[in-house]
């Protein structure tokens, strides 16, 4: 089993065996368990983040101004998943809380990041995604009004691909046409993600759907109209036929696609250099 390593201070450590659990089946029953805290006032963001210096801070940012404007308090919580460069120092310098894992699993680092979050709504942001005020405040009115979670619009920054130009938008609604928030940007109530059981820990990728369609059973999932803004990395970085080979074995294998590590370089290889970003420090 890895262990965790000294943490820094400001930074707190847990074990994995304290966050993961065999039987599917009790996900709910441990998630209430493990939700003693809850402030029905305050809103929880957790980012998980897997050497994320390039982007948190920004992030970070987005998040603050967003809640300020707003007007309600809330906390932020970038659960650190290995990292070895600045992220966790970034974090915490950027007023999160921080939780240092050792899982390479998303679904497990989120959930994680959710154990620990005392808020009553959560809102799941990747650590390169900008949220602006206007979609949280419609995220916070959609659950007024009876949802029980959603998603919002994405667009990418930066330069993009010819093939992504194409094909990411007809993607993108597609999605939304079956209400399937993007992992980048999730929201819901903490009732329902209790409910739901969190975020699959079978999957290695694709969590976001799962928890999507579970979250559309207890209720309505709301997709916002405006925009988070998100690193375009990916689509740069890897090419268009990569990224349809790996459409292809989602569509044949379905979830026995994402159930390994094994495979799944698009979410867990180490970061390739993004022309866009060196043009940009150039």
């Amino acid at each position: 089993m890895h262990r965790c390593p000294a943490p820094s201070p400001g930074i707190r450590c847990l074990e994995p065996a304290a966050l993961a659990w065999a039987d599917p089946e009790e996900r709910a029953d441990l998630f209430v368990q493990g939700f003693p805290w809850q402030n029905p006032r305050v809103i929880s963001f957790i980012i998980p983040a897997h050497n994320e210096e390039r982007y948190l801070g920004r992030t970070l940012q987005s998040i603050g101004h967003a809640a300020t404007a707003i007007g309600l308090p809330h906390e932020i919580i970038v659960v650190d998943d290995a990292s070895t460069d600045a992220t966790a120092h970034l974090a915490a310098a950027g007023g999160a809380r921080v939780l240092q894992v050792q899982l390479r699993q998303i679904a497990a680092v989120r959930n994680a990041g959710a154990r620990v979050a005392s808020g009553s709504t959560f809102f799941f942001v990747d650590a390169d995604t900008v949220v602006p005020a206007a979609v949280l405040r419609g995220a916070l009115d959609a659950l007024d009004s009876g949802a029980v979670g959603g998603g919002a619009s994405i667009r990418f920054e930066g330069a993009m691909p010819l093939w992504a130009r194409l094909l990411v938008p007809r993607a993108i609604r597609w999605l939304h046409g079956k209400k399937i928030a993007g992992g980048c940007f999730l929201f819901c109530r903490r009732e329902a993600f209790e409910t739901a059981g969190g975020f699959d820990e079978a999957l290695y990728a694709s969590e976001e759907i799962t928890l999507s369609f579970a979250l559309g059973r207890l209720g309505e999932f709301h997709i916002l109209p405006d925009e988070v803004l998100t690193s375009g990395r990916k689509l740069r970085t890897y090419s268009g036929l990569y990224h349809l080979r790996v459409l292809l074995e989602l569509m044949v294998r379905g979830p026995h696609a994402v159930r390994r590590r094994e495979g799944l370089g698009l979410w867990y290889e180490g970061r390739r250099e993004d022309p866009d970003l060196a043009v940009t420090e150039g």
